[in-house]
């Protein structure tokens, strides 16, 4: 395994570093500003678009995408350390155009859609002047097992009419959402894995409601987490993705790439608490010494480092390994980062808001609106529970394969 950086990207590193310390860190009090004294928690900050422009200026655009036609062209490994940096503050990915769920949109449309549906749908994703959302999630069923979602998508004639309702739909609240992604069943009578499809609606579809927005941990982020219903809702029939019954496919192929981002930025949030643990426990006194003096603060600061370090490796392993076998042979390795990361973590930030004391569960710092996002990690994508029992029934095939071949010699 080969983790070095090629000059390109200890190139684009720098840049995006640079980026970071001149534009996107002076813009979060400005963004914070913006979304707290806005008439509704669901707006686009208009510093977010001032963002964007610089991003695009300096070639840190779509920086997620390998294709190079549409991105930056760059490995899973190669696109670890650029995703780490972004992961360190809310809004970074977004203003690079890297930010969920559009990315795993933009590369369901790439991989699956028609010339048509790209033209449409993918060529101003990728050019930011629009976001998207994906409807899978459904708050009738468990839909950890993606078999049990139950939205109804019917053929009728030249349509697919669509009857059900979706919950966690992020970006369901943004004001640039303009289509979605959803998931449902075409066919209940087929084989299991071939009942269900994808589907693109346009958000003013006559038939789609959006209900309400739901708050994370008490935050409602800017671009929501919405509870959609759909009565009736008609769409052409071209506006299927792949054809019926690929649904699944295409989720298990969108959901890998998803992941692995999510555990990259995850480590850059994580990294920023680190910083702001030293830096908080060097700086407060108690009882005549520096908090950073504290046998237990040494130990968690230590304790933080190395798991992050095992983090980062088995995360690298991970994107090596998709690169070099692709994503079906590494999803394996993809759920056992999917459970570790988010973690390991959660742990470092939780330490980093009781050093902080008080001031660690308040706005004035952001470890309290880290830890509510890191925290859905656990769940989003598929809960933990699910990730652990995919790896345990691979460990135990590979145990078992173990003790016969043993047998047989």
């Amino acid at each position: 395994m080969q983790f070095d950086s090629s000059d390109r990207v200890a190139e684009l590193q720098e840049r995006l570093g640079a980026f970071m310390d001149e534009h996107v860190y002076p813009a979060e009090p400005v963004w914070v500003a913006q979304v707290r004294n806005a008439p509704s928690p669901h707006i686009h900050p208009p510093v977010m678009e001032q963002l964007k422009a610089e991003a695009k200026r300096r070639g840190l655009w779509n920086l997620f995408l390998p294709d190079a036609e549409y991105g930056a062209g760059l490995t899973n490994c190669e696109y670890a350390p650029l995703a780490e940096i972004m992961g360190r503050t809310q809004i970074a990915a977004e203003a690079c155009n890297c930010s969920a769920p559009d990315t795993g949109n933009m590369e369901v449309l790439h991989q699956f859609g028609t010339p048509a549906q790209k033209e449409q749908w993918l060529a101003p994703l990728l050019a930011g002047e629009i976001r998207s959302a994906f409807a899978m999630t459904e708050p009738d069923v468990a839909s950890s097992d993606a078999t049990n979602i139950a939205m109804e998508i019917k053929r009728d004639g030249d349509s697919y009419v669509l009857n059900g309702r979706k919950w966690w739909t992020t970006n369901a609240m943004h004001p640039n959402l303009r289509i979605l992604i959803v998931m449902g069943k075409t066919d209940a009578s087929a084989p299991t894995y071939q009942q269900q499809s994808m589907v693109l609606v346009p958000i003013d579809t006559p038939g789609v409601e959006i209900v309400r927005n739901l708050p994370v941990f008490g935050y409602h982020d800017p671009e929501g987490h919405g509870e959609v219903q759909f009565t009736d809702a008609r769409v052409g029939a071209e506006n299927i993705i792949a054809g019926e019954g690929m649904g699944f496919m295409i989720a298990q192929a969108r959901l890998g790439p998803g992941r692995i981002h999510h555990c990259m930025r995850a480590i850059g949030a994580a990294e920023r608490a680190l910083e702001l643990l030293c830096d908080r426990a060097d700086a407060r006194e108690t009882f005549g010494k520096p908090i950073s003096h504290n046998a237990n603060v040494r130990d968690w600061i230590a304790e933080s480092r190395i798991e992050l370090e095992m983090a980062r490796l088995l995360v690298l392993k991970t994107a090596w390994l998709m690169d070099e076998v692709g994503n079906q042979h590494a999803r394996i390795e993809i759920s056992g980062i999917k459970f570790a990361v988010p973690e390991i973590c959660l742990k470092v930030i939780d330490r980093a808001i009781q050093v902080h004391g008080g001031g660690g569960v308040s706005d004035d710092f952001p470890l309290a609106t880290m830890y509510a996002h890191l925290r859905t990690l656990r769940l989003a994508d598929g809960p933990d529970e699910v990730h652990k029992l995919s790896l345990a029934r691979q460990e135990l095939r590979r145990q078992r394969e173990r003790r016969k071949a043993s047998s047989s010699d």
